[in-house]
């Protein structure tokens, strides 16, 4: 089981500044500064973290990810998961705690309630950060390592694999167990949860040059800062 330490799920305010909008290089405000202190707070007091995650073989994971054959034609897991050296179905969530209390600010402290927003979706990132260096750590694999691996994790609504993709997901894993729920619209409650594929292997794996069709439509274009970070062969 993986372990998500608050410390390591808190952002750095740098980075819920630029969340929120602030230029690099600008200075907050003083208001801004308290704010931030406070949905630290909040954070620290009310998040629940809890993950999940199930070890896959090859043949699990295709007809994980075929879910409702909804997928685009096209698109960079059909051809990363099948070099995979280790595949683990993942879910996290930060509890309903602290998206309740968003709902709340939003209803009546605005700020305080985009603030706190921001932080507990930059700690779901960071989440997932936490898994992939678990999945990707030579302890991970069965019988210690075997070279160096490097995991990313591949979400349903992202890279081409469609939304639908959660209901196989869900059967598979039972996020159930750790509280996370899942609507007609295949989005996740609570808000402040995450989920996917785990794929660990040779760094080279995860080099995606090409440019798909729907990557123009990408609101989270993360996959590009990754793919740069993986180590050149």
């Amino acid at each position: 089981m993986i372990d998500f330490p608050l410390s390591r799920l808190e952002p750095e305010a740098e980075s819920v500044y630029a969340a929120l909008g602030l230029k690099p290089g600008a200075r907050p405000s003083p208001r801004s500064g308290e704010l931030l202190l406070r949905a630290l707070d909040s954070f620290r007091r009310l998040a629940e973290p809890r993950g999940l995650v199930l070890p896959q073989t090859e043949e699990e994971f295709a007809a994980v990810f075929h879910g409702q054959g909804r997928n685009e034609t096209r698109n960079p897991l059909q051809r990363v998961h099948p070099l995979a050296a280790r595949l683990h179905l993942f879910a996290f969530t930060l509890g309903e705690t602290i998206s309740a209390e968003i709902e709340r600010l939003f209803a009546g402290d605005f700020a305080l309630g985009a603030v706190l927003d921001a932080v507990a979706s930059l700690a779901a990132d960071n989440a997932g950060r936490v898994a992939e260096e678990w999945a990707g750590s030579p302890a991970t694999a069965s019988g210690g390592s075997r070279g160096a691996h490097v995991a990313f994790l591949y979400s349903p609504g992202y890279c081409g694999w469609h939304i639908s993709g959660q209901e196989a997901l869900f059967a598979a894993l039972r996020p159930e167990v750790i509280g996370i729920r899942l609507n007609a619209s295949f989005l996740m409650t609570p808000l402040k949860s995450i989920s996917g594929v785990l794929v660990a292997g040779p760094p080279a794996i995860h080099r995606v040059e090409s440019v798909y069709p729907f990557c123009a439509q990408c609101k989270s274009p993360a996959c590009r800062e990754r793919v740069s970070a993986v180590p050149p062969t």
